[in-house]
């Protein structure tokens, strides 16, 4: 397994292996692998002769320094786990050879970025936009693969290639849960054993809105729902919530009218880590005021 890192030699490497014929995913990460990257890393090996993973913490979509600092860079492990998992090679860029001194080319997202977590987290989709459209460049893969946990930012790649006529296939691959249910996150290693235990409650605020929506099929009021889920997260005394919404998974925002699907999706603080989980429901349904 190679470890590459900077562009120039990421793109070498992919010409020769497409050169021979090669198909190449992508899986892009910031590190810190658990199981939810393996997962992707497995989606990617049964589309690709090639399978290379990213791994590069970038400062551009962190709009907190602290949160920046202290985000977990274990990189002998994370490259022991891609051995294992076997991986062709790492694409591990340094912060000078992603970002070099002059810099000043950004990918601007559209409206997908606005609401939910770029409401609430400025510049953070430019970063991920710039970055991943780097990534790209640089490994020139067919396929890329992502976690639906991160359903905003899936959207706004998807948006991106199509727009910006990339021509690489983008697969999202469902969110890898722990045995109670939490999303799987590298943040969640931040977490206190007590911090740790009361996130369930995402996962469950998540469920119990889904519920109320299941069980009300095409008359579900979507309000209630949501009411029924902030409430779960008001009670524990560990959370506290920055936004939950139940919204169109196609623009993330406030159904209409009638759809074919709603996305229960939400962002919750234990101490000074924040994560993040959504949950996708299908059927026909419209909201409340529909």
């Amino acid at each position: 397994m190679l470890i590459l890192d900077a562009p120039a030699a990421m793109r070498s490497w992919s010409d020769a292996r497409r050169a021979r014929g090669a198909s190449i995913g992508l899986v892009p990460t910031m590190g810190a692998l658990h199981d939810g990257h393996l997962a992707l890393i497995d989606a990617a090996a049964a589309r690709c002769e090639e399978v290379v993973a990213s791994i590069f913490v970038n400062p551009l979509q962190f709009n907190r320094p602290d949160d920046f600092d202290t985000y977990p860079r274990p990189l002998v492990d994370d490259i022991e786990q891609c051995r294992q998992r076997g991986v062709t090679a790492i694409y591990a860029p340094t912060q000078e050879s992603m970002y070099p001194n002059g810099f000043e080319t950004f990918v601007v997202p559209g409206s997908l970025s606005e609401p939910l977590e770029g409401a609430g987290r400025p510049g953070h989709f430019r970063g991920v936009t710039t970055v991943v459209a780097k990534l790209f460049h640089a490994v020139r893969p067919d396929v890329a693969v992502f976690g639906r946990k991160d359903f905003q930012q899936l959207a706004l790649i998807e948006r991106m290639v199509t727009d910006l006529d990339m021509g690489i296939e983008i697969i999202g691959v469902e969110t890898v849960r722990e045995a109670d249910g939490l999303a799987m996150s590298s943040r969640n290693r931040r977490l206190t054993p007590s911090q740790r235990a009361a996130a369930v409650v995402v996962p469950a605020a998540l469920d119990a809105a889904a519920a109320i929506i299941d069980a009300g099929g095409a008359s579900a009021d979507t309000e209630a729902a949501r009411r029924s889920a902030v409430e779960l997260i008001a009670a524990e005394p560990l959370a506290r919530l920055e936004y939950l919404e139940v919204v169109d998974p196609g623009t993330l925002r406030e159904p209409a009218g009638p759809a074919q699907a709603l996305l229960a999706v939400t962002a919750v603080w234990f101490g000074d880590v924040r994560l993040i989980d959504n949950q996708l429901i299908s059927g026909l349904l419209h909201s409340a005021d529909g």
